[in-house]
């Protein structure tokens, strides 16, 4: 083949081998600028390839994205799982956590309740976990999903949250909890909040989710019992 008419590439990138290449530029596109902005266009041309060969590997942006969550998934740490249901649940339950927070827009991506029918079962390796802890501690099926539904509601919420509050968007002019004079509430009005008034911003960026992950896990356990 002429020179002329090899393929043409970005400049000292070599051509797309495996599906490990894709995802990597993926990843470091999401890391980059987020979820949203990837497209299978852009991640073509970051590869250097046509957006056509990319097809060949990929369907669409949302198998892309499963395909980076499975992948991930597999690098999350497993924790020791041992002694009461309760803490084999409460561990399965702070792995998953400190795994999405870690990538905070897998949790984002992840927040449908259908999920669960699109992952692979590596991924879902911590999921059996809590609802076999469940169902051990004496647990009917359905209150194991109610459980894990929790769970996931509270985890996602937590991760979501804080991970929004330590960013700012362009053009994002709200007040922060920086920005809010907390000792400004009437207290007549608000008693309890102009109490704690502008102890309010320290107070709530303490790490309180394992305490509120083994009262929730305490609480229904013992209610399903």
């Amino acid at each position: 083949m002429s020179p002329s008419a090899a393929p043409q590439g970005r400049t000292g990138r070599p051509p797309v081998t495996s599906r490990a290449q894709i995802l990597a530029s993926a990843r470091q596109l999401i890391d980059q600028d987020g979820w949203e902005k990837l497209t299978i266009r852009r991640l073509a041309a970051e590869l250097g390839i046509g957006a056509t060969t990319l097809y060949h590997h990929v369907r669409d942006k949302e198998e892309l994205l499963l395909l980076l969550l499975n992948a991930y998934a597999e690098q999350i740490p497993r924790p020791e799982l041992t002694g009461e249901p309760g803490d084999r649940i409460v561990a399965a339950a702070t792995a998953l956590h400190d795994g999405l927070a870690a990538w905070p827009w897998a949790a984002e991506v992840l927040t449908a309740d259908g999920f669960v029918g699109l992952l692979g079962e590596p991924a879902l390796e911590l999921v059996e976990t809590i609802v076999a802890g469940a169902v051990d501690h004496g647990c009917t099926p359905a209150q194991a999903v109610d459980l894990f539904r929790g769970i996931w509601y509270y985890t996602v919420g937590e991760i979501l949250v804080r991970s929004h509050s330590d960013r700012r968007r362009p053009g994002d002019d709200r007040p922060r909890y920086g920005d809010i004079d907390f000792g400004s509430f009437d207290a007549s009005r608000l008693p309890h909040l102009a109490a704690v008034g502008e102890q309010w911003p320290d107070l709530a960026a303490r790490d309180t989710y394992p305490e509120g992950l083994r009262a929730f896990v305490g609480g229904f356990l013992s209610k399903a019992r």
